[in-house]
């Protein structure tokens, strides 16, 4: 006794492709999450240290600065990785270069 099943061959081969992935999907999505997160945090982060290194790299004598623990202060002397700064009168302190968060902005009296 022979058995045939007569299922449609097509239907199964269709049913087949839809449970597979695309392969062009798989790949893509990480390239593109690892493109948003280069975007939006990596090459941002970058720039800003370039800035601030720029910025350390042009501190001249005179310079009204802030440090990173929030000392305001003038900048006495340069050394290649210090700063000495005058924070008062006849009051220097010597701090590392990296110290320095930025230069003190101006205000402006209206």
């Amino acid at each position: 006794m022979t058995i045939a099943f007569t299922a449609p061959i097509s239907g199964i081969l269709v049913a087949q492709a839809a449970a597979q992935p695309n392969a062009w999907g798989v790949i893509l999505l990480p390239v593109a999450l690892v493109a948003v997160f280069y975007f939006l945090m990596i090459r941002p982060a970058h720039t800003q240290r370039k800035r601030v290194n720029e910025m350390l790299k042009a501190l001249k004598v005179g310079d009204k600065v802030v440090t990173n623990g929030g000392i305001f202060g003038t900048i006495a002397a340069l050394d290649d990785d210090s700063v000495q700064l005058r924070i008062a009168e006849q009051v220097k302190i010597k701090i590392a270069r990296n110290a320095i968060g930025g230069l003190q902005t101006e205000k402006k009296e209206s």
